[in-house]
């Protein structure tokens, strides 16, 4: 029988495949680390991108806020003129009130009868004078009472002066102001 020495094939088989194990695991680990380097270039790429936008959002918030404050600022402005614009036109209307009533009062007041005081306090008017004579007097009240600014005219005193050596009537009266009193609501429809 023949006999065949396969010893160093196998030996050299051996150092082939350990050559090439060695070769695939430097190539895979060679793979590992260039796949771990470039998650690693990429992770920190967007680390960066990240870091970039909030600083850029922190930048629009700080610009925005200087633009809210600006904007709280605009809107109390625009209160006081509003509240100064009501105050303005508070007085407007108010302007004509006092005007009218005296105007009416003169209106009202006849011939040889002298207003000597006029108080108003709120919606009721005291108004104090000399007359010659009740029937002026009766007359003014009659006026006062039939004009658009005054009723419920009531005579508080009425007493003999003398003025000058003539003798003439002190009158006191009260009124109240149509246009300060205050409405009544309406009566509800049946």
């Amino acid at each position: 029988m023949v006999r065949i020495n396969l010893l160093p094939v196998r030996t050299s088989k051996k150092k082939e495949t350990a050559q090439q194990q060695l070769a695939i695991l430097g190539i895979s680990a060679l793979l590992v680390l260039i796949a771990g380097l470039g998650l690693f270039v990429y992770a920190q790429a967007r680390i960066k991108a990240t870091k970039e936008e909030i600083a850029k959002a922190e930048s629009d918030l700080q610009q925005l806020k200087v633009k809210i404050g600006e904007l709280e600022n605009i809107k109390k402005l625009k209160d006081d003129v509003t509240k100064k614009l009501d105050v303005l036109g508070q007085l407007r209307k108010g302007k004509t009130g006092p005007v009218r009533r005296l105007a009416s009062l003169s209106d009202a007041t006849p011939e040889k009868l002298w207003v000597t005081k006029y108080t108003e306090s709120g919606a009721s008017v005291s108004i104090g004078g000399i007359a010659l004579d009740e029937d002026l007097i009766a007359t003014f009240m009659r006026n006062l009472q039939g004009s658009e600014d005054f009723t419920n005219v009531e005579l508080v005193v009425s007493e003999q002066t003398d003025v000058a050596g003539v003798k003439a009537k002190r009158f006191e009266l009260t009124c109240v102001l149509k246009a300060v009193k205050k409405e009544e609501p309406p009566a509800p429809k049946k």
